[in-house]
C-alpha cells in the first residue's frame, strides 16, 4: 500500500488530495496546523491525523518521523501548506519570513529528510503545491508571488537534478480554487480568480491525469500554459497586461472603500 502525506490537509486542495489517494487505496497522514480538521479528514478517509507546523526544521522533523512509524515509508510527499499574505515590500519581516518558511522552506526540510532513503531505494515523489503565481505573478501579495516562484524554482531543481535516480517530481499550479483561501482574497482575488475558480477536486484529478501522464507541471486551468508562454516570449506585453489588471483592481478597491 502506497503511504502518502499531505501537509496543509485539514481542507481545500490539500483535503482533495488526501481524499483521493485515500480513494486510490493509499494509506494517508494528513497533516494540519488545525489538529481538528486534520482529525476530521483523517476519520472519513481512515487515515492518521497529525497535527503541527511545518514552518520549522523540528516541525517537518517531527512530522516526517511520525508519518515514517504509522506508514513504515513514505512513498508520496505532498508539500500542500501555504500561506498568501497580503501586501508588497512594505510587509513586515515576520511575514516575510513566515511565508518564506511555509512556502518554501517547508519544501526544503521535507526533501532533505525523504531523500537519502529515496535515493536509497530508487524511488519517490514530491508534489509541490505550487499554485499559477508561481508560473507567473500574484497581484495584491508579494510575499506569495515571490515564494511560490521559489517553490517552483525547488520543484524544477529536485526534477532536473534526481529524476534519473528514480525521483518523480510534480507542481500543481492552479489558479482560483474555491477555498478559503480564495474567500479570504476579498475584492482584488474575486475580481481576478472567482469566474474561474473550480473546485479542489478538479485539482486532484488534474494531478492524477498528470501523473499518469509523467508531466511535471499540473495545471488545473489549461489556459495558464498559454500566460506562461506569453509571460516567457513576450514579456513586456504581459507586464502591461497584468499592470491594466492591477488598475482594474484598484478601482474596483476603491469603489468597494468610496474612496475618492
Amino acid at each position: 500500500m502506497t503511504g502518502v502525506v499531505v501537509t496543509g490537509g485539514g481542507g481545500g486542495i490539500g483535503a482533495a488530495l488526501a481524499r483521493r489517494f485515500a480513494a486510490d487505496g493509499a494509506q494517508v497522514v494528513v497533516a494540519d496546523l488545525d489538529g481538528d480538521k486534520a482529525a476530521e479528514v483523517a476519520a472519513e478517509i481512515k487515515g492518521t491525523a497529525f497535527a503541527g507546523d511545518v514552518a520549522s526544521v523540528d516541525g517537518v522533523a517531527k512530522l516526517i518521523s511520525a508519518a515514517r512509524e504509522t506508514l513504515g515509508e513514505i512513498d508520496v510527499f505532498c508539500a500542500n501548506a501555504g500561506i498568501a499574505p497580503f501586501g508588497g515590500p512594505e510587509s513586515p519581516e515576520d511575514v516575510w519570513a513566515r511565508t518564506w518558511e511555509v512556502n518554501v522552506m517547508a519544501h526544503v526540510r521535507a526533501a532533505n529528510q525523504l531523500l537519502p532513503a529515496w535515493l536509497e531505494r530508487g524511488k519517490g515523489h514530491f508534489i509541490a503545491t505550487v499554485s499559477a503565481a508561481g508560473l507567473l505573478t500574484s497581484l495584491g501579495s508579494a510575499p506569495y508571488s515571490v515564494t511560490k516562484h521559489g517553490a517552483l524554482a525547488f520543484a524544477e531543481y529536485l526534477a532536473a537534478t534526481y529524476q534519473h535516480r528514480g525521483i518523480t517530481v510534480q507542481a500543481i499550479c492552479p489558479q482560483g480554487v474555491r477555498t478559503a483561501m480564495l474567500e479570504s482574497t476579498g475584492t482584488a482575488g474575486q475580481l481576478l480568480m472567482a469566474a474561474s475558480a473550480i473546485e479542489p477536486e478538479q485539482v486532484a484529478d488534474a494531478l492524477f491525469t498528470a501523473i499518469d501522464e509523467k508531466r511535471f507541471l499540473v495545471l488545473p486551468h489549461p489556459e495558464v500554459a498559454d500566460y506562461y508562454a506569453a509571460r516567457a516570449t513576450q514579456t513586456d506585453r504581459w507586464l502591461g497586461g497584468m499592470n491594466k489588471l492591477q488598475r482594474k483592481v484598484e478601482a474596483a478597491i476603491d469603489g468597494a472603500t468610496g474612496a475618492e
